[in-house]
């Protein structure tokens, strides 16, 4: 790897991804977004954004950029990418709020209040997440939030990790009502530090199969359609004791938020000790600055 030159940030570096994205594909993530306090909270100390691998067409920052903004006016989001043709493409869509530059998970020497990054480490090996874990949360601002996650092609079924510098918090499942018919159904698009673990033992496979239960149960309540009977599956959840959050207003999706300790991997079978920190208690650290790779 050549040094960067003195006076100058290093760039980024890493292999460039597919970039396949589309119009309206993360409107689960943005909704939640939005309306999630964790994330007021992190943008309560500052107004700064990256979109972290938007991909070969920069139409989903620009939605995040409008949708945050019906939140929080001032919103500025700067929109990441590794291969630079992407980015000179993206110019095309920049506003005074919204900018297109490159970078990777060192997030370009930006400290910004909240990270988006979808579909990025789906395409790496498990290996990788603990070390683009720590970059990503080492850039954030005091009180930062990075969401990671992953989506099908058509944003139907979505998952992602909310982390900070403590670590991982939260893991959400998210999909359109009437696209599935079990909860379990949204496994293939865990994220890529769990998307190995839904197996016997693991504490997401047990979630699932639970999820899968109580849904079997709420099975009278679908003469009412799917939303009515996934609200009484959440309650058949919390009933068993799973931590499920509660979420605000009037919800479009099925959703399910849970505390990261109720997943978090057991990484039997002699993890490497690096990866068991982050996926468990991810201690904050703060390595050498620069690596990265985009795209969604």
């Amino acid at each position: 790897m050549a040094r960067a030159a003195v006076g100058r940030p290093e760039p980024a570096h890493g292999h460039v991804t597919r970039g396949t994205t589309g119009i309206n594909r993360l409107r689960r993530s943005d909704r939640w977004i939005t309306h999630a306090p964790e994330v007021r909270d992190a943008l309560a100390g500052g107004p700064l954004v990256v979109d972290l691998g938007y991909g070969a067409s920069p139409v989903t920052t620009v939605e995040l950029a409008a949708r945050l903004r019906t939140v929080r006016p001032d919103v500025r989001v700067v929109g990441l990418e590794i291969d630079p043709a992407r980015v000179a493409a993206a110019q095309a869509a920049a506003t005074p709020w919204v900018q297109f530059r490159r970078g990777g998970f060192e997030l370009a020497g930006l400290r910004p209040s909240l990270v988006r990054s979808f579909n990025v480490l789906r395409q790496y090996d498990e290996t990788d997440v603990a070390a683009a874990w720590r970059r990503m949360c080492a850039g954030l601002a005091p009180g930062g939030l990075v969401v990671e996650g992953t989506c099908d092609e058509l944003g139907r079924r979505c998952a992602w990790v909310t982390l900070s510098a403590g670590g991982p918090q939260t893991l959400t499942l998210a999909w359109d009502p009437f696209d599935l018919a079990t909860p379990s159904e949204i496994a293939p698009r865990l994220p890529k530090a769990l998307i190995h673990r839904n197996v016997t033992g693991e504490p997401v496979h047990r979630l699932l199969t639970a999820a899968d239960r109580c849904w079997a149960h709420a099975a009278p309540h679908a003469v009412f359609g799917p939303r009515v009977r996934w609200r009484r599956t959440l309650e058949l959840l919390r009933a068993e004791g799973v931590p499920v959050r509660a979420h605000p207003g009037r919800q479009r999706d099925c959703v399910l938020t849970v505390p990261w300790a109720a997943v978090a991997p057991t990484l039997a079978g002699g993890a490497p000790a690096g990866v068991r920190r982050v996926l468990t208690t991810a201690p904050p650290h703060r390595p050498a600055r620069a690596t990265g790779t985009m795209a969604s």
